[in-house]
């Protein structure tokens, strides 16, 4: 019987030595998991999410040990002060690989905390002044304002031809910095630029800034701010009977537009995403269909760039046979990876070397991609 017992416990103690082989990779991720945009934050967590379950079902070996991914997720509301209690929140359970923020007016106070906590941070984040921060560890996966903004200036002035245009912007730091692209990209492309409007991130009525905007006869308005007010701002317009387009950058080029906006959301929106059409690229379908089966639902914007950045930091960590940052950090900046939305390669700041711009519009309230460049 002793015997028995004995068998049995070198048995447990071996299965407990096989586990504590194994070394846990925590991969952190920050969004908007609740208010108005949480429909971005739970699709980025989503695609974060796919690829742990994915490393984690063909574990990969670094240092002669099985990597074990635990994705932890923190809900930063979108809003900057909550941002900074998520970062301390992830850098105090050992975080050192994040992906997000999402919003850039939480990246940029963000970064710095995680950069002093020697974290390497991949986000989609496009306001051109997160990386010119100098932060070595900091990558942006995804086209920044200057790249969305500016394509969008050039689609409406050469495929669409318009002459007269106007801006509005929700005062945050991505709504700002993508309508101040589009703006000096638009004059640059010698479209007319008749005015610039403000509203903020929480507002829900323009008519008063739509009825100014009307009498100027625009042809286009470009707003920088997020899908929860670019859909009302739709309905307005064609309750004001406004025929001009509304232009905008990658936050509205989302289903969620659609459904927020019903039948004012049509060919008379345009947006700018950053990457090359999902459709198109040779691993697309399959990640989409993958997306869809696990969590019954269609991928939305950037689902895809979260799973590319989780598989990024993964083959890193093979590569470096390491898995600690200051190890990985160097292969990302020096490498390459092929990923579902596109190629990672980074320049110096951590911005991709190469991020197309795809043109979007909407029909049966889904964003349909017209072109790329």
């Amino acid at each position: 019987m002793k015997l028995q017992h004995t068998a049995a416990a070198l048995a447990l103690l071996a299965a407990f030595g096989a586990q504590a082989q194994d070394t846990l990779v925590k991969i952190g991720h920050s969004g908007p998991l609740s208010g108005s945009q949480a429909f971005s934050g739970k699709d980025n967590e989503s695609g974060a999410r796919l690829a742990v379950e994915e490393l984690n079902a063909k574990p990969i070996t670094v240092a002669g040990k099985k990597l074990k991914f635990e994705l932890l997720s923190e809900d930063d509301q979108g809003d900057p002060k909550a941002g900074m209690a998520a970062a301390q929140k992830l850098i105090d359970k050992g975080v050192r690989f994040v992906v997000g923020p999402y919003n850039s007016g939480v990246a940029i106070p963000a970064s710095r905390a995680y950069n002093d906590a020697g974290a390497l941070v991949a986000t989609v984040a496009t306001n051109p002044k997160l990386t010119q921060q100098g932060y070595q560890g900091l990558y942006r996966v995804n086209a920044s304002d200057t790249q969305l903004g500016s394509k969008m200036a050039l689609y409406a002035a050469k495929e669409l031809k318009f002459k007269t245009v106007a801006v509005i912007d929700d005062r945050t730091a991505f709504g700002q910095g993508v309508a101040e692209e589009f703006k000096k990209s638009a004059k640059a492309a010698g479209m007319n630029v008749v005015g610039h409007e403000f509203t903020n991130d929480k507002a829900f009525d323009f008519t008063a800034i739509l009825t100014k905007l009307k009498t100027k006869k625009v042809e286009a308005i470009f707003f920088g701010g997020y899908a929860p007010q670019a859909a009302p701002m739709a309905r307005q317009m064609k309750q004001l009977g406004i025929n001009a387009k509304l232009l905008g950058g990658d936050t509205i080029c989302t289903a969620e537009m659609g459904k927020l906006g019903g039948d004012a959301v049509g060919d008379n929106v345009l947006c700018s995403q950053g990457g090359a059409i999902l459709d198109k690229a040779s691993a697309g379908q399959a990640f989409k269909a993958k997306f869809k089966a696990r969590f019954k639902q269609d991928a939305d914007v950037y689902a895809a760039a979260y799973y590319d950045a989780t598989m990024l930091y993964a083959q890193a960590m093979q590569k470096a046979n390491s898995t600690d940052p200051a190890k990985v950090q160097p292969v990302i900046s020096a490498g390459s990876y092929q990923g579902v939305a596109g190629t990672y390669a980074f320049d110096a700041k951590g911005d991709m070397k190469q991020s197309p711009v795809t043109i979007f519009t909407f029909k049966a309230g889904q964003p349909v991609a017209l072109t790329s460049y």
